[in-house]
């Protein structure tokens, strides 16, 4: 049986496990808050995650690119580049779907009923999005920090006009 055979019968399964992989990454509080909360508008982060996990999963399955698959990456990423993470914290999200697919695919891996070749393979196209989410985290990043620099430099002159060291020229 082909790998992402498999893979789409354990969908549902394999997405809520990476679900709650990544939710782990969050404070116990905040974790239990994303997973239970089902509205929407009360938790958009839970939602805006689950959207997006499930695309990459969908991209995944039918062999897309990287960059058609960004959309979903995007809503993660924006999300994780605001929150107090290291770079790498942020970006694990993405290896996280090969402990959730390992641990739904252990039975099958054991009765050699799926090819590990094409296991590695599709985890290979895992690591490939992973570089590609940190591509992203990186501009999100450098978006944030013009925003800050912007900020300061719009403060320090106001600061300046209301100081009356700044001239005011027609």
């Amino acid at each position: 049986m082909k790998v992402e055979d498999v893979l789409r019968q354990k969908k549902a399964a394999i997405l809520e496990k990476w679900f709650q992989l990544l939710l782990d990454t969050y404070p116990a509080e905040t974790s239990r808050f994303l997973k239970e909360e089902k509205n929407q508008f009360a938790n958009p982060v839970g939602h805006a995650f689950y959207q997006g996990i499930e695309g990459l999963y969908e991209g995944l399955l039918q062999g897309l690119e990287p960059e058609k698959i960004s959309p979903f990456i995007d809503k993660i990423v924006r999300i994780r580049a605001v929150q107090d993470f290291l770079p790498s914290q942020a970006n694990a999200y993405i290896f996280l779907l090969k402990r959730a697919i390992r641990e739904e695919l252990a039975a099958e891996l054991r009765e050699n009923r799926v090819p590990i070749k094409e296991l590695l393979t599709f985890e290979s196209r895992i690591d490939e999005l992973a570089l590609h989410s940190f591509d992203i985290y990186m501009k999100c990043r450098e978006k944030i920090y013009e925003i800050r620099v912007n900020e300061v430099k719009n403060r320090t002159a106001k600061l300046l006009e209301r100081a009356n060291l700044v001239l005011n020229l027609p």
